[in-house]
């Protein structure tokens, strides 16, 4: 009995050992420009960064400034999904609305059979809502995690 629990403690430690998960973050940035002018898209990035190779640590004894290069940040392979811009020239498109959540939901869809778990979606809106404003995005994070 004592072998049976020892050897399976030792194979439970063995799967949380082995048990690693990794994180996704697809964004969904919707055009909320009158007239249609703006962009909409989904995109998801196709290669991983390291955030310590662009992280610089202020101290009153070192307080220089982070040198990293954009161009070193960038991504390069990245995957884009054209959407549809919530205005035209009519004004709001109910009908832009709804393709955007069925490709939206499709890509939700295919991360899901790909073995993602959507865990927290985040939303923002950047506008300044008055009479001159002429910019706005709808800007939505789907974090997604799964088993290595």
């Amino acid at each position: 009995m004592k072998k049976l629990l020892l050897l399976s403690a030792i194979i439970l430690l063995c799967f949380d050992l082995s048990a690693q998960i990794e994180y996704k973050v697809i964004t969904s940035v919707e055009s909320i420009v009158p007239n249609g002018l703006g962009r909409s898209r989904l995109v998801s990035s196709k290669e991983t960064k390291d955030y310590k190779e662009f992280t610089s640590t202020q101290t009153d004894e070192d307080n220089t400034r982070n040198k990293a290069k954009r161009d070193e940040i960038r991504v390069k392979n990245f995957e884009e999904t054209k959407l549809l811009n919530f205005f035209n020239l009519g004004g709001i498109r109910f009908q832009n609305i709804a393709a955007n959540d069925a490709i939206i939901t499709s890509k939700i869809n295919s991360m899901s059979n790909e073995g993602w778990e959507l865990m927290f979606v985040t939303s923002a809106v950047e506008s300044k809502g008055d009479k001159t404003d002429n910019n706005g995005i709808f800007i939505t994070r789907y974090i997604f995690k799964r088993s290595k």
